[in-house]
């Protein structure tokens, strides 16, 4: 019995997609289609820098099409289905991206553990960032990826900076930065669950993640904002995670606010699809806005406004 490998719905260990649907095997599959090629993705964190990369797949599946694509990540439930492979970062990821040959390895993390894991993967064209022997981030290029890199060394050399952070992406990735849009998979249904109040509904995603704590809006500052926005005939749902829960059952009861509770990060993306305008500081919440296509109101105070492409 023949087995194709090189076919792109080849899995090796499980059975392939038109074997699951038709039942055919791989001599007579209509459905083959050569694999041209790997290519590695390596972009681990923050949640919000995973979405906002994702309109780098644009311009890969159409230089590269029959070419299987894998992206490491932390947060693999934000990759779309136009990854073939959404793997996370542990051991089983790294052994078999260690023992596996590629033909483009992009990594665009400079932490240490994606740049090692960069520098040990064997791939014909490496793109972005590598750890040095001296166990510390270093660029793959003297042009794009070398401006990347000064831009996370060097405050005024960041302020200074003009190019959005697709600009910089696209560029360490020889391309030209053209309006392409993020690539987000919609939920079929959001959560279950009635909103208690007809009208635009506005979310507020009171929360910015542990890193830059600075970014965070005081909390009566939300609360002022929502009873403005419920008695301009808003419904205003409030949106956040974990860290955010306390603080948004505060609000909620303080102002009428409609608050949802928790979900998991592709049911959160769904209720965000609720929304018509969302309020939010530099965070997975904003990116996700941007990919949904919703009017957003930033709230940046700590990061250069030039690097977001707000699409507007």
């Amino acid at each position: 019995m023949d087995v194709r490998r090189d076919c792109l719905h080849f899995r090796g260990d499980i059975p392939c997609r038109p074997h699951k649907d038709e039942g055919v095997h791989c001599g007579d599959c209509p459905a083959y289609v050569r694999r041209e090629g790997r290519i590695l993705i390596i972009k681990l964190g923050a949640a919000g820098d995973v979405i906002r990369t994702t309109p780098l797949l644009v311009p890969l599946r159409r230089d590269y099409p029959r070419h299987r694509i894998t992206w490491i990540s932390q947060f693999p439930d934000l990759l779309p289905s136009e990854v073939d492979d959404r793997l996370s970062l542990d051991t089983a990821a790294i052994l078999w991206a260690r023992h596996t040959a590629f033909d483009l390895l992009i990594n665009l993390d400079k932490d240490r553990e994606a740049c090692a894991l960069a520098r040990e993967v064997e791939a014909r064209e490496k793109r972005g960032f590598l750890l040095g022997e001296d166990g510390f981030c270093g660029p793959c290029d003297d042009g794009p990826a070398r401006a990347k890199f000064l831009t996370g060394l060097f405050d005024d050399v960041n302020r200074a900076n003009t190019l959005t952070y697709l600009q910089e992406i696209f560029a360490i990735c020889g391309y030209a930065f053209a309006g392409e849009e993020y690539v987000l998979d919609r939920a079929a249904a959001a959560p279950a669950f009635e909103l208690p109040v007809e009208g635009p509904v506005v979310g507020l995603n009171t929360g910015c993640g542990g890193r830059w704590t600075s970014r965070l809006w005081p909390e009566e500052h939300w609360a002022e904002l929502a009873r403005l926005l419920a008695a301009d005939g808003c419904c205003v749902m409030l949106l956040g995670g974990p860290e955010e829960d306390a603080k948004n059952r505060r609000l909620a009861a303080a102002t009428g606010a409609f608050y949802p509770g928790l979900f998991p990060l592709r049911e959160f993306t769904a209720v965000m699809n609720r929304c018509d305008a969302v309020v939010t500081a530099v965070t997975m919440a904003m990116h996700l806005a941007i990919g949904l296509g919703k009017q957003l109101v930033l709230l940046n105070n700590i990061f250069n406004p030039a690097e977001f492409e707000l699409y507007g």
